[in-house]
């Protein structure tokens, strides 16, 4: 086992042994390996998010990328798809998140597009991109050069046709050629350095390099580690970038030469043969950046005094301008790249993630909604929370249209996560409301239902000043907590009662939390209730045992079984209250319970001494409450 490890750490020490690349995103780095790529990025909560795919490559990608000079054309076209689209990614991850509701013209473009503005800008951002670097890197040189050629004409007419005179059959045009790109270059990388972001992607920049190279030499990626690496490496993309632009004044100043004396003989205009000339240069990129690409895979090879000489000048521009010391929580991020590349390479059942960002209000909650299909999770979830997150209310959800925002989206997949286990939504959520109150619900008590609410109305309903009222089977304490809100200020007590020691101290929460005056009993039915009561007001189990196992996943899993379990026909609780329910009642005092659909009519028999009885309906028609008087 010894020598196994010292024969792997031998080989990651080995120069240049590693597969592994990135690249620096947004807050951000990417790296890629045989079989994936993973980009992490920190959010703006300051959480690592990290998006990890399988690199589907077509059977000719895959041959392509085996062929000597066609594989950097390849790897050129591919890295600069893959590079813009990360970069969205990343810029999607960590966008501008402090708007507290979107603007107009971004409502207008969901609404009208079904698309997020901030996607069309950065497409149309990377395409002026593509524009100036056209500009900048290509038209720019040959008019500046020509530029000098006019002005030495116009300083002196007499050089037109003189040898002297610097134009392209001049060797003194292709070197100022060559001095105006290396300028233009080197001017492009530290001018960019004055932003801020630049600034800032370099130093993620830094923390790709250390993290690639801290693994090469054995070290434990862990951030205070690898910290201590170097953040230069022979293999990087400026490397490539120089090599390219070296490459391309040669052999573009050869050509363009040879052109001039042997092609452009019979073409006097100097406009044509620029514009000629430019496009020449764009059509021979990708042959110069494949002829580029195997130079730097043989430099990859070697390391002595000629290689470090010609690998130099990439270092320096990566010491002094395109890497930056990161700080240990972005080597924190590239560490988690790295490390998720590893995982994939090493087991295809790992899993693909994707990140959380923003997008269309209408096509993620669509999404919601058959992710929860499938699952077999009612979709009225996934407007609920949508709506909660939001602050938009359930009734308008479906009328509105517009963007979400990051941290929206962030909280929208962490609750639909945990929706998707089969967790109760509003134990995910923490409260639930109930007759305009706030109540607090989790595992110790049943979520109150909606219909639950006409339970305390009519109770609320029947109650006279200075009534006592007790709530039998209170769980969260929603039903009694309801009463002694709306019946302040008449005198009115109320007393809750559960056999369930964890139910009081959620209802006594909920309680302190509504400012409710009610006093809470620990009672296995009356066996701690003392004194009489005008009202007792009573929700208790009534589902049937052997139905519990057929229940919605949610309530048969998670809710407190028993605040469900009625026995064997669900009435057992309804035979216990009527032994017993007298003696806890004032003279024409009055029960009022809830109960299952088709349970009424056994329940007034079970109460066949009584007063006076009445069923009542709940929203749907279901016959649902039972009111008696004795």
């Amino acid at each position: 086992m010894a020598k196994k490890e010292k024969k792997e750490k031998t080989k990651r020490s080995a120069k240049g042994c590693t597969y592994i690349g990135g690249q620096a995103v947004l807050e951000g780095v990417m790296m890629m390996g045989k079989t994936c790529m993973a980009t992490a990025v920190r959010d703006p909560d300051g959480e690592v998010q990290i998006e990890a795919q399988r690199l589907n490559r077509s059977g000719a990608a895959k041959t392509a990328g085996k062929i000597p000079f066609v594989r950097g054309v390849v790897n050129l076209f591919s890295s600069l798809v893959r590079g813009t689209k990360t970069l969205m990614r990343s810029a999607a991850v960590y966008g501008d998140d402090e708007e507290d509701e979107p603007g107009k013209i971004q409502k207008w473009f969901a609404e009208k597009f079904k698309t997020s503005l901030m996607d069309v800008l950065t497409t149309v951002s990377v395409c002026i991109g593509v524009v100036l670097a056209v500009a900048i890197f290509f038209l720019l040189p040959r008019f500046l050069v020509g530029l000098i050629s006019s002005l030495q004409l116009k300083i002196n007419p007499d050089l037109l046709g003189s040898p002297m005179l610097i134009d392209e059959h001049h060797w003194a045009y292709y070197l100022l050629l060559a001095i105006i790109k290396l300028i233009i270059f080197l001017a492009y990388l530290a001018i960019i350095l004055l932003l801020k972001d630049i600034r800032r992607l370099y130093m993620y920049h830094g923390a790709e390099h250390k993290t690639i190279n801290a693994y090469e030499q054995g070290v434990e990626l862990v951030p205070e580690k690898v910290k201590e690496c170097s953040r230069i490496h022979d293999r990087c993309g400026t490397s490539f970038l120089f090599i390219v632009l070296i490459i391309n004044i040669v052999v573009i100043s050869v050509l363009s030469w040879v052109f001039y004396e042997y092609v452009f003989t019979a073409m006097p205009s100097k406009i044509a043969r620029f514009f000629i000339n430019v496009g020449l240069e764009i059509v021979l990129l990708p042959l110069l950046a494949g002829v580029s690409y195997e130079v730097l895979k043989v430099l990859a090879r070697f390391d002595n005094g000629f290689v470090r000489a010609l690998k130099f000048p990439g270092m320096l521009l990566q010491k002094y301008l395109t890497t930056r010391e990161p700080d240990e929580k972005m080597i924190e991020v590239a560490i988690a790249a790295f490390n998720k590349v590893l995982e994939m390479d090493a087991d295809e059942n790992v899993k693909e993630t994707v990140f959380v960002t923003g997008g269309i209000l209408s096509k993620m909650l669509d999404e919601t909604k058959k992710k929860f299909a499938s699952a077999e999770i009612d979709e009225s979830d996934a407007e609920w929370i949508f709506s909660l997150v939001m602050g938009i209310n359930r009734s308008d959800l479906l009328k509105t249209e517009r963007t979400v925002k990051p941290s929206e989206s962030k909280q929208i997949a962490e609750i639909t996560e945990k929706r998707l286990t089969g967790r109760p939504l509003w134990y995910i959520i923490g409260d639930t409301e109930f007759y305009g109150l706030k109540i607090k619900c989790d595992e110790r008590a049943l979520i109150p239902r909606p219909e639950t609410e006409l339970l305390a109305d009519i109770a609320i309903k029947s109650i006279e000043d200075g009534d006592k009222v007790l709530d039998m089977c209170t769980g969260t304490g929603c039903v009694a907590i309801a009463i002694a809100k709306e019946c302040k200020g008449r005198h009115v007590s109320v007393t809750a009662a559960d056999v369930s020691d964890a139910a009081i101290m959620l209802a006594k929460e909920n309680a302190n939390y509504n400012s409710a005056d009610v006093t809470f009993v620990v009672s296995d039915l009356f066996n701690n209730i003392h004194g009489r009561y005008n009202i007792i007001v009573c929700n208790p189990p009534y589902i049937k045992s052997g139905d519990i196992p057929y229940l919605q996943r949610e309530v048969r899993e998670y809710e407190p079984r028993i605040a469900l379990d009625g026995g064997d026909d669900g009435l057992e609780f309804y035979r216990l209250l009527a032994k017993y329910v007298r003696n806890y009642l004032t003279r024409d005092g009055m029960l009022i319970v809830e109960c299952g659909e088709g349970q009424s009519d056994a329940i007034l028999k079970i109460f066949p001494k009584r007063d006076y009885a009445i069923v009542l309906k709940d929203l749907f028609g279901v016959e649902r409450f039972v009111k008696i008087v004795f």
